[in-house]
């Protein structure tokens, strides 16, 4: 049997260094990604005048993500840097006069808050913090900020250990571990302690830590007007890490320190935002009824906690993103319709109207929904601005005036590359009927009388949604010469609460069918190579990859990036065993054994034929490397031709670093190749 790492190997190399000799320089290529950038976090001032946003780039030489802030007027000019530097500035906070800007930063190092004077350009630094922060919000009098911050704790060891001797070396000593959650995907093995809410001045000094508890506290935070109270939200129950979706929304005394809980059901209740007004308090949750999906809600009540309304039950979409007007009539809000970023109102009756489309753009890697916005007093907003040629660019607008792209930030690049035109697709499911909606990625230089191999990209979650986006990813595979197919199959989000439940307690089940109908469906349109069919995913999407090669040898080759082959060891083994048994399973594994194994593809892995390959981080614990390793073993006992790629250092987002989106393209194109059939192969 051959080497067939040594022959990926080979392939790799020649994927990355052969587009500027032997293909068409205006294809988008590999080392490219690292000129892309983009915007995030726009912030507009609080008189709507200007913007402050996150310049995203990407550094070669040290294979880091890196960002500055920029400012620009609301129309778009006098645009200009706020920072510069190799180095990650972000998340800009605007003062309540609109006179100051606070922000992080890791150019001394860690990362610190700065507070910078916008008509003279002076800077401070206002803390030395040893731990990570959250975001930071300003009181409404401008005099402090509350943020979140990490506390280690201790606990009395279970043992006492003998001193070694002098120049001895003896091992380092055991890890002690009696938490439910010790471990999570990008963090790896956690210290002891919790997040807790700090309360910094603005003239620096030191934070004064507000909250305690064996808890932790975060996410969105809100000022009550007069500067006494603070909302937050946490799981603060005793079972809480038995219980991981009930938190409650709390009022604290900044005063006194004292904490009242405003809500009290049994589900998420969180991102409390209160009225200009004082007198009303918005808030997003949902009744739990543990089902894998279950949509949003808006909900508002009195500022004591009295007179909980849902405001957006006819809403049958994921609310997210609130702001108050300044009328106190209603709320704006972000949601995501047909794999479409919106933003929009919604009355305190439930009203909605839609003000803009196409938020989104900040997944380079893949074609995943979501975008972020801000919006001022005087109800001007801006969001990021994302398309299916160019990532995310800043976008302002208004009720009345309408939308304006304020940016072109990859027109440097994208003026000399062509990329592949993206299209949408419905089709129906050969299961039920349903209607699934997708989109195709044709090659640069598309000839509709050609036949092209396909690749269908499927996406992970499994409760995401993909859209219509610029994706470094999709289009590499389209410069390499595939058409490319991605679709929201049924439990997708930002199709209704049913649609994303039709796969609860059912998961990966009758996608299968969603998908393999969108493959039949382009395949109808004329310009898709039959014999030359190859399927890629990550996460959930990896999930689906190793399901289909089990169901369906329709497939030259396959690519299964980060999956879950075993519902049994997963559950047990991922970084939320208290989350993942009780919504996406009716129960604990040993008592359901034959439900959790008839949803693994492990169980089908003897009708296996396609020539798989597993793909994953070694530092995922999310879908543990353990779960690619199980599937590889399985496949080279079946002696199914079969590779595994493990990416050193790489957790669950395997694309955090640019060589390591860079690399996974590669290898996944590089794999396909190796079993592409060609033309002349064809005729023999």
């Amino acid at each position: 049997m051959k080497n067939h790492l040594t022959s990926i190997g080979l392939l790799l190399f020649a994927c990355m260094f052969s587009y500027g000799q032997d293909e068409s320089p205006a294809k988008f290529e590999y080392l490219d990604i690292f000129d892309l950038e983009y915007v995030s976090d726009p912030r507009i001032s609080p008189n709507g005048s200007k913007v402050i946003y996150v310049r995203n780039f990407k550094d070669v030489m040290s294979d880091r993500n890196l960002s500055n802030l920029w400012i620009v007027n609301f129309d778009g000019s006098d645009s200009r840097p706020l920072t510069t530097g190799i180095q990650n500035d972000f998340s800009p906070r605007w003062s309540p006069d609109g006179k100051k800007v606070l922000y992080k930063s890791r150019k001394d190092g860690n990362v610190q808050f700065y507070l910078r004077w916008l008509d003279t350009g002076a800077e401070a630094k206002l803390t030395n913090l040893t731990q990570s922060s959250g975001s930071p919000y300003w009181s409404p009098d401008g005099r402090n900020i509350v943020f979140s911050m990490f506390v280690a704790s201790s606990t009395k060891p279970l043992v006492t250990l003998p001193s070694k001797p002098e120049g001895a070396k003896w091992n380092d000593p055991p890890i002690y571990i009696d938490k439910m959650n010790y471990r999570a995907d990008g963090a790896g093995y956690l210290k002891e302690g919790y997040r807790q809410l700090f309360l910094l001045s603005t003239d620096g000094g030191t934070p004064r830590q507000l909250t305690t508890g064996d808890f932790n506290h975060g996410g969105t935070v809100s000022w009550t007007p007069d500067n006494k109270n603070i909302l937050f939200s946490a799981n603060r129950h005793e079972d809480g890490e038995f219980d991981p979706r009930n938190s409650e929304v709390y009022r604290l005394n900044v005063a006194n320190g004292s904490i009242t809980s405003l809500t009290n059901r049994q589900g998420p209740d969180n991102n409390p935002v209160i009225s200009p007004d004082g007198t009303k308090i918005a808030y997003l949750g949902f009744d739990d009824r543990y089902q894998g999906y279950q949509v949003t809600r808006l909900y508002v009540m009195n500022a004591d906690g009295s007179g909980k309304k849902l405001v957006s039950g006819g809403f049958d979409r994921d609310v997210g993103g609130i702001h108050w007007a300044s009328d106190n009539k209603g709320v704006y809000f972000q949601y995501t319709d047909q794999g479409i970023g919106k933003i929009a109102f919604m009355s305190l009756t439930g009203k909605v109207k839609d003000l803009t489309v196409n938020v989104g753009g900040l997944s380079i890697g893949r074609p995943y929904s979501g975008g972020s916005y801000t919006v001022s007093s005087n109800d001007r907003y801006t969001f990021t601005l994302g398309e299916s040629d160019h990532p995310a660019d800043l976008a302002t607008g208004s009720e009345k005036g309408g939308t304006r792209r304020l940016t072109q930030l990859n027109n440097d690049l994208f003026d000399y590359k062509k990329l592949g035109s993206v299209e949408e697709i419905w089709y129906e499911s050969a299961f039920d009927g349903r209607k699934i909606q997708g989109w195709i990625c044709k090659p640069p230089d598309f000839d509709p009388s050609k036949k092209y191999p396909l690749i269908l990209e499927i996406h992970g979650g499994p409760f995401a949604a993909y859209g219509p986006w610029f994706t470094a990813e999709i289009q590499l595979y389209a410069s390499a010469g595939y058409v490319v197919l991605y679709t929201n199959p049924r439990g997708s989000t930002s199709y209704g609460e049913e649609f994303g439940n039709l796969i609860h307690h059912a998961y990966p089940g009758n996608d299968f069918d969603d998908l393999m109908s969108g493959v039949d469906a382009i395949i109808e349109n004329g310009y898709i190579d039959g014999d030359n069919l190859f399927v890629t995913g990550g996460s959930g999407g990896g999930v689906l990859t190793a399901w289909i090669v089990g169901h369906t040898n329709r497939f030259r080759a396959a690519v299964v990036a980060k999956p879950v082959i075993n519902w049994y060891s997963f559950v047990l083994y991922s970084d939320g065993p208290a989350f993942f048994y009780k919504y996406w399973f009716p129960g604990l594994p040993w008592d359901n054994t034959e439900h959790y194994m008839q949803r693994s593809p492990i169980s089908y892995v003897g009708n296996v034929k396609t020539p798989t390959m597993i793909l994953t981080g070694e530092s995922d614990f999310r879908t543990p490397i353990a779960e690619t390793e199980q599937f590889y073993a399985a496949l080279k006992l079946n002696k199914v031709e079969s590779a595994m790629v493990r990416i050193p250092g790489a957790s669950h987002g395997i694309a955090a670093k640019p060589s390591n989106l860079i690399a996974k393209v590669a290898y996944i194109v590089g794999w396909f190749e190796k079993f592409r059939q060609k033309d002349d192969e064809k005729t023999e």
